[in-house]
């Protein structure tokens, strides 16, 4: 395990700044190209999505607010609970800064993906409707780009495991019940291997069961989830009141302090923050299309403008409210707590010492809600490699890895998700920025049908 992360973290700065540009650069192009259209209809998303404009005849799988819900479960929860962690754990609370930054271009990048997705479907091998990077690089693009779609499968049967959830779940656990002392003597390794068999077994009965499953489970789980995290970081911050506007004002003040940027000076806090902005919200990552591509519409604009709430729920939210309170507590001072270990900290601190055992709880739901839908990902990837039959068998390698997570450290995760990530980004965002001409185009003629129905 030592050799291969060795290996991943001398891969990773060559992807770095391929990223930054296609993410950075991209997402302002596309929020001015747009002319900041996304941001300007930001009612009108939230009235689509509250189910104001369904369409019961057009082709898809899923509801508009069933394809956002299954996209904010992939993307709420651990990355926003322990990722926002270990970005302040890497950088310091001004790295949360540059998590805002690219949030609010990943609003652009989201609008246009995910426009695209509804504008270029394409079916499987089975026939069935099907939607995401590879069906608009190969539709849009036409077959010469083929290479790049297969390029983003290829990142994807990495980038889209589970691997990250299992192994912060399995460090919750460790760290609140403490198997060893209070259950049962069986040592680290042997307790951290039967969560993630355990972990396996419950994700298998779901994923075998298909996508309106996952759809139902997720839709179900996670805005109960979300709210129950909401309330208690309200609790927290209502009793250190005081300290929030401090711990705000030091994100502002650690963004540009040269000094606290270890990793690498200012660009390495930045790329840090571009790093796992991209981790919570998946902007750019191409992941999102593929869930949005299954919805029940005819109109690509409305599809984009409901999956670019996305970014601004998990990230400015959320990421937010997380960050607020482990910057108040004082947990991320302590300086041995990477990952979710420090959040669990800040909880149990601040919540009359139980609130580590309400953060396990969350935290099982959005790790099996996580874990669902990143299955249904992969299954896409090696389909469109392959066909839907071969494609169904990604979910036994899925199960297989969740087990590997659980043992496997921290790092050699975090190392292996940026890696895929970052290459995921590249062939996702240059077939983003060659078809936004159209989803401009497509978002003028919507907006104008829009104006001539409300006249």
């Amino acid at each position: 395990m030592d050799a291969f992360n060795d290996f991943l973290s001398s891969m990773l700065p060559y992807t770095e700044w391929a990223m930054l540009i296609l993410l950075i650069g991209g997402g302002l192009f596309l929020a001015f190209y747009s002319k900041l259209l996304p941001y300007r209809y930001f009612g009108h998303a939230i009235a689509i999505t509250s189910g104001k404009y369904d369409d019961k005849d057009a082709k898809g799988d899923v509801s508009s607010l069933q394809a956002l819900s299954s996209a904010v479960a992939a993307t709420v929860g651990l990355g926003n609970i322990s990722g926002v962690a270990i970005a302040i754990y890497m950088g310091g609370p001004g790295v949360i800064f540059w998590i805002w930054m690219t949030a609010l271009l990943g609003m652009a990048i989201k609008f246009y993906s995910c426009s695209l997705a509804i504008m270029y479907r394409g079916e499987d091998s089975e026939g069935k409707l099907q939607g995401g990077p590879m069906f608009y690089i190969t539709k849009g693009m036409g077959k010469k780009a083929r290479p790049l779609a297969v390029f983003f499968c290829v990142a994807g049967l990495f980038g889209f495991l589970g691997v990250f959830t299992a192994n912060q779940f399995t460090q919750t656990f460790m760290n609140v019940v403490k198997p060893d002392e209070n259950l049962m003597v069986l040592g680290e390794f042997n307790w951290k291997l039967t969560i993630g068999i355990i972990l396996a077994l419950i994700t298998s009965f779901v994923i075998f069961g298909g996508l309106k499953k996952i759809a139902k489970v997720a839709t179900a789980i996670v805005p109960f989830m979300v709210l129950l995290y909401f309330l208690a970081v309200v609790v927290v911050m209502f009793m250190n009141a005081s300290e929030i506007l401090p711990s705000l004002k030091l994100i502002f003040a650690e963004a540009f302090n040269l000094k606290t940027a270890v990793t690498g000076g200012f660009w390495g806090l930045v790329i840090l923050g571009v790093r796992r902005a991209m981790f919570s919200n998946e902007a750019g990552l191409g992941s999102a299309p593929m869930y949005h591509g299954q919805s029940k519409t005819k109109e690509p604009t409305r599809e984009g403008l409901v999956a670019m709430l996305g970014p601004f729920i998990d990230t400015i939210v959320v990421c937010t409210l997380t960050a607020v309170v482990i910057i108040l507590s004082g947990a991320y001072l302590e300086a041995e707590s990477n990952g979710i270990i420090m959040t669990l900290i800040a909880f149990k601190k601040s919540l009359f010492g139980v609130g580590d055992v309400l953060l396990m709880v969350i935290v099982a739901a959005f790790a099996l809600s996580t874990l669902f839908t990143y299955s249904y990902y992969g299954v896409k990837c090696l389909s469109f490699l392959t066909n839907a039959k071969i494609g169904r068998f990604f979910n036994w390698y899925f199960v297989a890895t969740i087990v590997f997570a659980a043992v496997a450290s921290v790092d050699l995760v975090i190392n292996l998700i940026d890696l895929a990530y970052a290459l995921m980004v590249i062939p996702n965002m240059i077939a983003v920025l060659w078809l936004a001409p159209k989803v401009n185009q497509s978002a003028k003629t919507y907006f104008s049908k829009l104006q001539d129905e409300r006249a």
